[in-house]
């Protein structure tokens, strides 16, 4: 695998497969760049720490890659429950 250029878009275009390819290429050749995508999605080191702990893993990109799908989705969810109606008027807007 070549180098992975991971930013959120792309993150969401990857099956969960190639994310977790994408991920154990970072673990291994470039961890910064990992935490940075972490931080820049929103997964906290202690939830990424728990889950570690708790799944008792020697294998951490498929939990990585879950804890970010979750935090996408989270998201995503968020944006739709507060996307304003576009047909509203610039009064109702405020």
């Amino acid at each position: 695998m070549s180098v992975p250029i991971l930013d959120i878009a792309a993150i969401e275009q990857l099956s969960k497969t190639q994310l977790i390819d994408a991920i154990n290429w970072l673990i291994i050749h470039d961890f910064e760049k990992l935490v940075f995508i972490l931080y820049r999605i929103d997964v906290s080191e202690a939830k990424i720490k728990t889950l570690l702990n708790k799944e008792n893993t020697n294998f951490a990109a498929p939990v990585i890659a879950d804890a970010i799908l979750e935090r996408l989705a989270e998201k995503k969810a968020s944006r739709e429950k507060y996307k304003q109606d576009p047909s509203a008027s610039e009064e109702e807007k405020w």
